[in-house]
């Protein structure tokens, strides 16, 4: 989609469509009252109606009928003001695309940036939601549906002033979910697709054109750093691991960077402890931690952000097959610990731990993992948080209010030192699995064994990187989940 800035009286303007946001019972704003008297009285009785009346998720089409140059106003719902949040904002321009794409309506105009005022995060909410509501991931459909496309966005603005404000505002916004956007695409893609060498040339191929360093290391070379906990995972697979490291220098020489870790386990069968049948074509989505992070490089090199940010995905398929790892092995990571492997479904966890011991390296002010990782995060927040562990409270608190800022809510779970016990293992330093009982906080204690007395946080997306019924803004499918979190968290240690 392709949006663009005019200046001018919205009472002039020419378009498809008008698309003007409605509070639910309170004192009009100025643009419907400008609305409604255009329109010879004929708008407020019709915001005003009991299937409308300004809810949020709800919206009106009105015909204009020759009184104003827009050949038809769409009212989108926005609730009460009380309530109003840069989350709602981002809803309700969501549904406007909903309702543009299924009235086949290519083009609009939009005045729903004017509830924002001058705000930078609710007017960069506006075109978020307009461009994560109009995602679709239709590369495999030989038809395209009876849908259109919404092709071009027009936002209005009163004077030069305010179009400068909006421009800046939605330049950003585009930045960021063009790289949401990317994400989505690699979790979209099937397994027999996205390989792990597919991920590292998507890597390679993102990072040439932001100007970002990229260096993939492969089986040879993970095997002389002693990288054996990713090295097991990928023995059950014809498809060879990978290690992509990405490096955005845009802070000073010597500043210490951001490293972020993302879970690239393309497909995950479970190996030899193999996943129930009911449901695992869905595990293409177990690399949706590797996307949030290449995402994550992709806006911030586009963006500019005056800091050194890298990037780390380890990249494995998780099959059975005469090589693979099994239930009783015993494997040695990178750090030099050793680990029992009692699950071979807990594999996100030994990508990750060879990971962060190699993120050492890089002398993080900060080392922050993202990973599809437990099933258990899903059981105990659902589909509407991200699950947030860690060693800094000053991190942890930073990606919180970063949650709340962009929507992709985290909620912290505890790493008390009584939780270690779920891992120990008798004939080794740890073990892989902890249990039936407290699934994701075990697995995140196991983490924090390799990050040494770097700042660190571990993100469990298991529940948020797929959206199962659609929301205005996250249609069905993958969500890119991590990418506007952690740009918000980047842009406030700036």
């Amino acid at each position: 989609m392709h949006i663009s800035l005019v200046v001018g009286d919205y009472l002039k303007h020419l378009c498809p469509v008008l698309v003007a946001g409605c509070f639910e019972e309170e004192g009009e704003p100025e643009w419907i009252s400008r609305l409604d008297r255009a329109m010879e009285g004929r708008l407020l009785p019709l915001c005003r109606q009991q299937d409308f009346a300004g809810k949020l998720d709800t919206t009106k089409m009105v015909h204009t009928l020759g009184r104003l140059p827009a050949e038809r106003i769409l009212l989108v719902g926005l609730g009460k003001r009380k309530d109003f949040t840069a989350e709602r904002l981002r809803r309700a321009s969501g549904t406007m695309v909903q309702v543009l794409k299924k009235s086949r309506i290519e083009r609009g105009s939009c005045l729903l940036h004017l509830a924002a005022g001058d705000a930078p995060a609710m007017i960069r909410a506006v075109a978020e939601g307009t461009l994560l509501g109009s995602y679709e991931f239709s590369h495999y459909k030989t038809d395209a549906g009876e849908e259109s496309a919404v092709t071009e966005l027009t936002f209005l603005c009163p004077d030069k002033k305010g179009r400068t404000n909006v421009e800046s505002y939605v330049a950003e916004a585009v930045c960021v979910c063009d790289a949401v956007s990317f994400a989505r695409d690699l979790v979209s893609q099937p397994g027999n697709v996205a390989t792990p060498d597919y991920l590292a040339e998507k890597g390679l191929e993102m990072a040439a054109g932001f100007g970002i360093t990229c260096r993939v290391l492969e089986r040879d070379e993970l095997e002389r750093l002693g990288m054996k906990a990713l090295l097991a995972v990928s023995r059950g697979s014809h498809q060879p691991p990978r290690f992509i490291t990405l490096e955005y220098r845009g802070g000073e020489e010597k500043g210490r960077p951001i490293v972020l870790v993302g879970k690239g386990v393309t497909f995950d069968s479970g190996g030899i402890s193999l996943k129930p049948r009911g449901g695992m074509e869905r595990m293409k989505d177990d690399m949706a931690g590797a996307a949030a992070v290449l995402g994550t490089l992709q806006a911030a090199a586009a963006l500019r952000l005056p800091l050194n940010l890298v990037g780390l995905v380890p990249a494995a398929e998780n099959l059975p097959g005469g090589a693979a790892y099994k239930p009783g092995d015993v494997v040695k990571a990178m750090s030099g610990k050793t680990i029992e492997i009692v699950n071979t479904d807990a594999e996100g966890r030994l990508l990750l731990c060879d990971a962060l011991h190699y993120a050492q390296r890089y002398h993080p002010a900060a080392l922050i993992d993202v990973a599809t990782l437990t099933g258990a995060c899903v059981v105990a927040l659902g589909n509407g948080a991200t699950g947030l562990m860690g060693n800094n409270s000053g991190l942890k608190r930073a990606l919180t209010m970063a949650g709340e800022a962009s929507g992709e809510r985290v909620w912290e779970l505890p790493l008390w030192e009584e939780y270690g016990d779920l891992v120990k293992s008798d004939i080794a330093d740890l073990k892989n699995a902890g249990g039936p009982t407290a699934g994701t906080i075990s697995a995140g204690w196991f983490l924090q064994q390799f990050v040494g007395k770097t700042r660190w946080a571990h993100l469990d997306i298991a529940g948020t990187a797929w959206e199962e019924k659609g929301q205005p803004h996250i249609p069905k499918g993958a969500t890119g989940v991590g990418v506007r979190l952690l740009i918000e968290y980047l842009r406030s240690i700036c």
